[in-house]
């Protein structure tokens, strides 16, 4: 469970409307026939998605043989194809009559008829009674043998104001500690759903180990007893998945609803699960999710979401006289600064120094403009020299909003390490 207790708004202040599309999410309960016809109909959009895939690829095939060329970026793999074993059966739906029914219980889909639904559609249903909602699609999708149907909806959300406006905090993240704040919020803790359930997951994968499972080398089939063991342990993954999505969804509501502007650290995921020994826990705290979430609940609450650069030396800065140290150990968990002598927790201290850049830093509108700037034109500056290798002293690059160039699988470590 997270430490931050939850944010009562008393008066919410409404400024202005905005229309967006978001998703709604109910779970369904289908009969048997209807499982039966959205397997099949999941199985054709499988086929057709295979079928469009294989003619790309031949497409792409004699492209690339008539003419060579390199392409800007990180190298991205073909697609592949969907497997039915791999392959979450998913069909979707964006023609034909799709509505709630009157009862809040029911939902109706084309070829399917009335579904059935494990919860209450009011939230939705008024927002379209009320004009303020337009369904555009319906997904149908099975997790870990639950049904769920999810609606694609145009809504005007009203923009509410944060309950300080004018407030900046920073927020530093890590594997001990989840997220450190500026202010004196109380630090979020790591759940590590992961971890607590590991021992359920190790029995329930030994369990389906055990059973006789697929081989497409031989072309054995499964049997029932390993089917009903993998989807135990598929039952276990989907728990720690909905665990860890709801305290991150909680986590960020409440920063968002409070702050008027919010401060993160542009950490690179991606290079980051790269290290083996910090993989799996990198994986389970959800740092890409934290800021995607961040994303958009700024710009529904009418905050501003800044985004520092992945260079700014955030944990080796002092926040009291602004000196930056030349080398800090990873075993530091106290930043002592030599010069004017402050002394406090080094997340502390990064967190701090980065609610400081919100003076140094000019973002062109509110929310939504900040969540559009992705740093396109960026360019990936040289490595740096270090130590002796070079008279002038570096400078710390300013914040920004966007991503910028990836750094080096030592300074990947030394990041997670420092946390």
């Amino acid at each position: 469970m997270l430490s931050d207790p939850a944010i009562t708004v008393s008066a919410v202040e409404y400024r202005d409307r905005l229309t967006v599309v978001q998703a709604y999410r109910f779970a369904s309960d289908p009969t048997p026939g209807q499982v039966r016809a959205l397997l099949r109909h999941a199985g054709a959009a499988r086929l057709a998605y295979n079928t469009g895939l294989d003619q790309l690829a031949r497409a792409l095939k004699n492209w690339s043989d008539f003419r060579k060329g390199e392409r800007k970026g990180r190298r991205m793999g073909f697609p592949r194809f969907k497997s039915r074993r791999r392959y979450a059966p998913s069909v979707r739906f964006t023609t034909g009559t799709i509505r709630l029914e009157d009862d809040r219980r029911y939902v109706r889909l084309p070829r399917l008829g009335r579904l059935k639904t494990h919860e209450s559609t009011r939230k939705l249903q008024r927002r379209i009674a009320e004009g303020r909602a337009r369904i555009l699609s319906a997904t149908v999708r099975s997790e870990a043998g639950r049904w769920f149907v999810s609606f694609t909806v145009e809504v005007q959300r009203s923009i509410r104001a944060p309950a300080r406006p004018d407030a900046v905090v920073g927020v530093d993240l890590g594997i001990r500690t989840l997220a450190v704040f500026s202010d004196d919020r109380p630090t979020a803790t790591n759940p590590k759903h992961y971890d607590a359930a590991r021992r359920k997951l190790t029995r329930s994968s030994r369990a389906a180990s055990r059973k006789r499972g697929p081989d497409r080398r031989t072309g054995q089939q499964p049997s029932n007893r390993w089917k009903s063991a993998n989807a135990a342990r598929n039952r276990v993954h989907h728990r720690v998945t909905a665990r860890r999505r709801d305290a991150i969804h909680k986590l960020t509501t409440a920063l968002a609803r409070e702050y008027g502007s919010i401060v993160v650290e542009d950490l690179h995921v991606a290079g980051m699960v790269k290290n083996r020994r910090l993989a799996r826990v990198i994986s389970d705290a959800g740092f890409g999710e934290i800021r995607r979430q961040l994303a958009y609940q700024t710009v529904w609450n009418g905050g501003t979401l800044i985004v520092a650069d992945r260079w700014y030396p955030s944990s080796k800065r002092c926040s009291g006289c602004g000196v930056v140290k030349a080398k800090l150990r990873l075993s530091e968990r106290v930043f002592t600064c030599g010069e004017c002598g402050l002394s406090l927790d080094r997340d502390a201290n990064a967190a701090s120094n980065l609610a400081s850049l919100v003076e140094h830093v000019v973002v062109a509108g509110s929310g939504p403009e900040t969540q559009n700037g992705r740093g396109a034109d960026h360019k990936t500056r040289p490595g740096r020299a270090g130590g002796c290798e070079t008279s002038t002293p570096h400078r710390a690059a300013p914040a920004q909003v966007g991503r910028g160039p990836s750094p080096s699988d030592e300074r990947i470590t030394e990041i997670m390490r420092s946390r």
